[in-house]
């Protein structure tokens, strides 16, 4: 055998692996469940943000529910249902301390409440309180980088409250 067709059979057989762990790959990605997501519906077709003015939380909503099959209105008796958000909040806890009594180690906390109903006051979902939590670490030598990381926590929190609102309002059901 030339040394020419044993490789073209490696070549063979390798592709031949690749093929076969692809298609394995494949079918466990399927049976677990798992799908790429595609558009989102809702149960309604228009929606009031009602929060106090000027919340960056509910601007955040405002720019996730754009575009994506519900059309958002200014009065809330246009709304075929309303989205409240009475309350978000930021909150830094010591977690930690070294030994000459400094903080170490923070929780940061962010705590939203919602509730979606119709104008006629009918529960679409009953009342909600998402609660989201990461810690960090504190080092004093590292006063900007860590105030960065907090920031970037605080975002990174803001954004993963936003998805699980909209997971929340892809569920809601009209009342019967």
């Amino acid at each position: 055998m030339s040394s020419s067709s044993a490789c073209h059979s490696s070549a063979r057989v390798t592709s031949t692996v690749g093929r076969s762990v692809a298609v394995v790959l494949a079918i466990l990605l399927a049976s677990c469940g798992f799908h790429l997501r595609g558009d989102v519906t809702y149960a309604f077709t228009t929606l009031y943000i009602n929060s106090p003015p000027n919340m960056p939380f509910a601007a955040d909503m405002r720019r996730a529910l754009t575009g994506g099959g519900t059309t958002l209105v200014e009065k809330a008796t246009d709304a075929q249902v309303i989205l409240d958000l009475p309350s978000v909040v930021d909150d830094k806890q010591v977690l930690s301390l070294s030994g000459g009594g400094r903080a170490r180690e923070y929780l940061l906390t962010k705590r939203l409440t919602f509730a979606l109903h119709d104008s006629t006051g009918r529960d679409w979902l009953p009342s909600g309180e998402i609660v989201i939590r990461r810690s960090f670490t504190f080092n004093e030598s590292e006063v900007l980088a860590r105030e960065a990381e907090e920031t970037k926590l605080l975002k990174e929190m803001q954004a993963d409250a936003v998805q699980q609102v909209m997971r929340r309002l892809q569920s809601a059901k009209k009342p019967a």
